[in-house]
C-alpha cells in the first residue's frame, strides 16, 4: 500500500508519447486534473489497478510519462485491420460486436479524441435495430461522447492537445446554407452529417463512440467544462441539448413559469433538472405512483401527479405554461393538453411509432400549440453544457463495461435504466 502524503510528478509528454500511449494519455490527464502536477501517490497507484497493470508499482518522485503509461496500460484485442476498435451491429437484428475499422487521418481542421466515455441513447436502439427503417450496417453507434484531445490539425485554434472535449448529434455539416450560417443552428441543414449511420461528404461512413477514439472537424467539437464528471456529462450531448433547446425555443425558461414533464427517463429527468436551475415551477407526470419519491426527493420537482388519477389530473387543469412531452410511445395527447392554460404550448421530443390522434378541437378553442424539438446547434449545446456547469447539472446514470452493451439494450427496451447508461470505453475497449 502507498503511504499517504506521498505524490508523483509526471513531466509534460511529447507529442510522439501521445501518439504511442493515447489511451493512458487520456488517464493522465483525468488522473491529473484536479492536481496540477502533484499527484497522490495512493490515487495514482489504486487508479493504475484500476485502468492498468496491477503488477506494476509505482514509487513518489518524478515519473517518466512512458513509466506511467505502460503501468496504465492493458492488453487489448485487436480483430481485423484498422485504427479505432469498436462495436457495431452488422444487420437489423441488433446484436454489437467487436469491429476494427480505420478514422481518417487527421485534417488541417480536424481535432482527434480519444474517447474516455459514450451514453447509450435510446436512438442507438432504435437505430441498430433499424425501428426508422434507414439503417446502414455495419453500424458503430453512439452521440454522446466524451474525451481527451490527443492531437489537433495545422489550422486548429480554438482546442489544444490535452483538453477536455465532447462530440454530439452532429460531426458536420454544409457550413454555408442560412442554417448553419445565420441561424447557427447546423441541426436543420439539409445536409447535415449525423455522428453515425451517415456518410462523410467524401462518401465514406461514420461511425459514433462505442469506439476508442474519433477524428471531428473542429467547428463539431464541444468544450466540456472542468467541473463537470467525465461519466455523467456524456449524456448532456444528446438528453442535456434536447431538453434545454425546447425551455428556450419555446419561451418556457423564464423564472417563474409552469411546465409539466411527461414521461421521467433519460429525457425526463434532465427536464426536471434543468428547468428547475432556470427558475421554473416543475410538475412530473407519470402513469404510477413508483417514480414519485424520485421525482420530489431527488431530482427537486415540485409536484408529482399520477396521470390515470383523474383527481390529481383535474387538480391542475389549465395551470401550466407548457409541457415538455418526452414519451416515445403512443399516449393521449388530450390527457395533458388540458393541464395548458389558454395559449400553451406541448413540445414532443419522444417519436412514437404509431400516429398519435390530435385533438383538434381542445386544441382550437384554447389556442394550444403543439411543436417539437430535437437537438440544438452546436452554439446552443456549448451553451447548455456551460449553464449545467453553472448549476452543476449532470444525468444519474448507470456506467457499464462495453462486453454488457448487448444486455443494456435489452434492459433499454424494458425501460430498466437510472437513467442513463454509459459505457466506461477508457476501462473496457482497449486495442
Amino acid at each position: 500500500m502507498a503511504p499517504t502524503g506521498q505524490t508523483i510528478t509526471v513531466p509534460t509528454p511529447s507529442d510522439k508519447e501521445i501518439a504511442a500511449y493515447p489511451r493512458e494519455y487520456a488517464l493522465f490527464k483525468q488522473l491529473d486534473h484536479s492536481h496540477k502536477g502533484e499527484i497522490p501517490l495512493k490515487e495514482a497507484t489504486d487508479y493504475v489497478k484500476k485502468y492498468g497493470s496491477a503488477s506494476v508499482e509505482l514509487t513518489a518522485g518524478e515519473v517518466p510519462f512512458e513509466q506511467l503509461a505502460k503501468a496504465l496500460h492493458k492488453k487489448g484485442s485487436q480483430n481485423g485491420k484498422g485504427n479505432t476498435l469498436g462495436y457495431a451491429a452488422q444487420d437489423s437484428g441488433g446484436h454489437l460486436s467487436p469491429f476494427v475499422f480505420d478514422r481518417r487521418s487527421l485534417k488541417n481542421d480536424d481535432v482527434c479524441i480519444q474517447i474516455t466515455h459514450c451514453g447509450i441513447c435510446h436512438s442507438d436502439l432504435h437505430q441498430i435495430k433499424n425501428e426508422w427503417g434507414a439503417s446502414n450496417y455495419p453500424m458503430v453507434p453512439g452521440h454522446e461522447i466524451v474525451g481527451i484531445v490527443t492531437a489537433v490539425g495545422s489550422k486548429v485554434n480554438k482546442f489544444k492537445v490535452g483538453d477536455r472535449a465532447g462530440v454530439g448529434c452532429m460531426v458536420d455539416s454544409c457550413n454555408d446554407c442560412h442554417q448553419c450560417k445565420t441561424e447557427g443552428e447546423e441541426q436543420f441543414c439539409s445536409k447535415s452529417v449525423q455522428t453515425y449511420n451517415m456518410k462523410n461528404f467524401d462518401g465514406t461512413p461514420t461511425h459514433g463512440g462505442y469506439s476508442t477514439h474519433i477524428v471531428v472537424v473542429d467547428r463539431f467539437v464541444l468544450h466540456l467544462p472542468e467541473n463537470l464528471p467525465m461519466d455523467a456529462s456524456a449524456p448532456l450531448l444528446c438528453a442535456g441539448i434536447t431538453t434545454y433547446s425546447p425551455l428556450k425555443h419555446y419561451g418556457l425558461n423564464k423564472a417563474g413559469m409552469k411546465i409539466g414533464v411527461v414521461g421521467l427517463g433519460g429525457l425526463g429527468h434532465m427536464a426536471v433538472k434543468i428547468g428547475k436551475a432556470m427558475g421554473l415551477e416543475v410538475t412530473v407526470f407519470s402513469t404510477t405512483e413508483k417514480k414519485r419519491d424520485e421525482a420530489l426527493s431527488v431530482l427537486k420537482a415540485d409536484h408529482f401527479v399520477v396521470s390515470k388519477d383523474e383527481k390529481q389530473m383535474q387538480a391542475v387543469s389549465g395551470s401550466l405554461d407548457g409541457i415538455i412531452d418526452t414519451v416515445s410511445a403512443k399516449h393521449p395527447l388530450a390527457l395533458y393538453l388540458q393541464t395548458l392554460k389558454v395559449g400553451g404550448v406541448s413540445v414532443m421530443l419522444g417519436v412514437p411509432d404509431e400516429s398519435m390522434e390530435l385533438p383538434t378541437f381542445n386544441i382550437i378553442m384554447r389556442r394550444l400549440r403543439i411543436g417539437g424539438s430535437p437537438i440544438g446547434g452546436v452554439k446552443e449545446t456549448q451553451e447548455m453544457l456551460d449553464f449545467c456547469s453553472k448549476h452543476d447539472i449532470t444525468c444519474e446514470i448507470e456506467t457499464i463495461d462495453i462486453q454488457y452493451v448487448n444486455t443494456a439494450m435489452e434492459r433499454l427496451m424494458k425501460n430498466d435504466v437510472h437513467y442513463r447508461f454509459v459505457i466506461d470505453v477508457q476501462g473496457s475497449l482497449i486495442q
